[in-house]
């Protein structure tokens, strides 16, 4: 299983056939993800559409907890230099505990442990 970060879901959308191995997988992603995904949609197709997209999908979308947050603090801090967003570095720390292998494009995310990359 997996989680798709905003990159893989936008990814796997767009019709990228280097992520069509990933269609049979449930879309697990945290609400932060959905947020970004519905401003990318906003951008790409309007309001009207995008609300009719996200409706549309069954995105299998996890509660955060209090310590997967806390730990996506300490996770930023470690990586401070690189400058991870929130919802990604939450969607990491969200995968790595729950035996999840975290699925992106983002180069900063290249050669880290548990992580699916797919460009």
């Amino acid at each position: 299983m997996y989680f798709f970060d905003t990159y893989a879901i936008i990814e796997s959308f767009e019709g990228n056939p280097r992520y069509s191995r990933f269609e049979p997988y449930p879309f697990v992603i945290s609400v932060l993800n959905v947020g970004e995904f519905y401003q990318y949609l906003i951008r790409t197709l309007g309001r009207g559409k995008a609300e009719e997209v996200i409706e549309s999908n069954s995105f299998n979308v996890v509660e955060i907890s209090k310590e997967t947050i806390m730990e996506a603090v300490l996770f930023r801090n470690h990586y401070k230099k690189i400058k991870f967003s929130w919802a990604d570095a939450i969607g990491y720390v969200f995968a790595k505990r729950n035996q999840l292998k975290f699925l992106t494009g983002d180069a900063e995310f290249k050669g880290l442990q548990n992580v699916e990359f797919a460009k």
